[in-house]
């Protein structure tokens, strides 16, 4: 009696601590789930900063970040996986495809420029060689770039040559136009920060009389700075995709592994658990049916055992799945902070950029795109507040004589002193933009019709009493302002037409004055 109450007691002891093995495997299942989820969430978000590469790309990406919003979907995601993989290979091969043309037209030009007769020795041996390099395959854009820069300068040595042999070339008024041109081109163009001392002493030469050689330096000059520019742009792009790529791979085979040992695993639990619960009621059974004590602890000291062995390989397997995870996740870990490094230093440079595509490179006032993205703000904001909201257009008055007289560069500094005074003379609310050449754009919301005309008054003569002193004379400089404010259902493009209109009226009845459409 006192044997069978024993074998109770343990049996219930194993009970006990089956319904805890159960328990604690319940919480690790749990855990892992957690896990998978911070995961997938995580790659969602990191998908979110590769938007922008195509649209193909951004679609399948927009898909997967759907499919993984539960990781019971994971499985259905791998094909998606795959596909992204493959779309992240063809921008590589277009990158690569791109550059084999690139190298098939350099091998063009060069031929053409062989078949020039007056080509000097020197410079015939140099192409030469350049040809035989450019067998050799493009494997990034900083192969091609130096390319160009040399083929540029086999032109020119061909160039100077034939000037040399010729009489000089005449400046004609077509050249001097080409060089203003040249000019203006340049100062809508936002340089890196080393290059604009190069870009500004190239404003000053082409603000001068300027002769053939000269203007054609000049646009080699601009050309390679823009190639630079390029070539740097694709090369951080090209990064980012290579690190994606090669992110996105480990991330697809460690789910991938992670999914398949978990489904082995969960085979194994189950054919364990089965015995374990086998071997409890084969103990239940043999407690009813066997009345011998001794067949009876003989029976239940078997199936103990086997229920021993059964826990000891199911603790075995949970510790290897354990250990497998811990590994997968390490890696993974680890290739997803690198790519969130790569990914927070290419956001930064986009938004550096596009910052930059918003000022005006001259006078670092907003330029037009900023212009049009503000108009469309306060124009939202004066439908839902019905607040005044004004628009003006100031024009610099009798700004070419400036130009004509003192040259570009002066009326360049000019520019800028006075984009200074019109910033300076407006409140934080209140916003203005270079519209192109000596032309500027104010927004002006919550004024009323009876302070308007004081406000840009004050702006008038801010600009009047600059000191201005062109080579030792004083210059008085002057605007004329147009200005409009939004009535009943009106576009605000209608209003700045109005506003526009005004100015035209200031400028052709007396000029530095202000005139409100009404």
């Amino acid at each position: 009696m006192k044997d069978s109450m024993a074998n109770t007691s343990q049996l219930s002891l194993l009970k006990q601590q089956l319904h805890s093995a159960r328990a604690a495997l319940d919480n690790m299942n749990e855990d892992r789930n957690d896990k998978l989820r911070t995961l997938l969430q995580f790659i969602g978000h990191l998908s979110l900063a590769c938007k922008g590469q195509s649209i193909k790309l951004d679609n399948k990406l927009a898909k997967l970040r759907h499919r993984f919003t539960d990781f019971e979907t994971v499985e259905e995601s791998l094909p998606e996986l795959v596909e992204v993989e493959q779309l992240l290979k063809q921008q590589y091969n277009h990158a690569m495809v791109q550059l084999e043309d690139s190298r098939a037209s350099l091998s063009r030009v060069i031929r053409q420029i062989q078949r020039v007769q007056s080509v000097p020795e020197k410079v015939k041996k140099e192409i030469s060689y350049f040809k035989k390099d450019l067998a050799k395959p493009f494997h990034t854009f900083w192969d091609y770039i130096p390319k160009v820069e040399k083929l540029v300068g086999f032109y020119e040595s061909i160039l100077k040559e034939q000037l040399a042999q010729g009489d000089k070339l005449v400046v004609l008024p077509k050249h001097r136009q080409l060089a203003h041109e040249l000019a203006q081109m340049i100062s809508e163009i936002e340089f890196r920060k080393d290059q604009r001392d190069r870009i500004f002493a190239l404003k000053e030469v082409l603000s001068n009389d300027i002769e053939i050689d000269s203007l054609i330096e000049a646009y080699q000059t601009v050309l390679s700075m823009l190639l630079d520019n390029i070539a740097r742009d694709k090369s951080a792009s090209q990064k980012f995709l290579y690190a994606l790529n090669d992110t996105l791979s480990a991330v697809r085979e460690v789910v991938s592994d992670s999914y398949n040992n978990n489904q082995r695993s969960y085979q194994l639990k189950k054919q364990l658990n089965r015995e374990i619960n086998t071997g409890v009621d084969n103990v239940g059974e043999a407690i009813i049916d066997i009345d011998d004590i001794h067949r009876l602890k003989s029976q239940v000291t078997e199936q103990l055992a086997s229920i021993r062995a059964a826990l000891g390989r199911k603790e075995a397997l949970e510790e290897r799945e354990q250990t497998l995870l811990r590994k997968s996740m390490k890696a993974m870990r680890k290739e997803l902070n690198e790519l969130s490094r790569e990914a927070n230093t290419f956001k930064e440079r986009l938004f550096e950029q596009q910052k930059l595509n918003l000022l005006d490179t001259l006078t670092q006032l907003p330029n037009r795109a900023a212009l049009e993205e503000r108009m469309e703000q306060e124009y939202r904001n004066y439908q839902r507040h019905k607040q005044p909201l004004w628009v003006a257009v100031a024009d610099i008055d009798h700004f070419k004589i400036i130009n004509d007289s003192f040259g570009h560069s002066t009326g360049d500094k000019a520019l800028q002193v006075i984009a200074m005074a019109l910033k300076n003379s407006l409140r934080d609310t209140e916003f203005v933009a270079r519209y192109g050449g000596e032309e500027f754009v104010f927004i002006i919301p919550d004024v009323n019709a009876t302070d308007i005309e004081q406000l840009l008054n004050r702006v008038r003569e801010k600009v009047k009493s600059i000191p201005f002193k062109f080579k030792n004379q004083r210059i008085t400089v002057t605007v004329s302002i147009g200005a409009a404010q939004i009535i009943n259902n009106e576009l605000i493009n209608e209003t700045f037409d109005r506003a526009d209109a005004a100015l035209y009226r200031a400028k052709h009845e007396s000029r530095d004055r202000v005139i409100i459409d009404v």
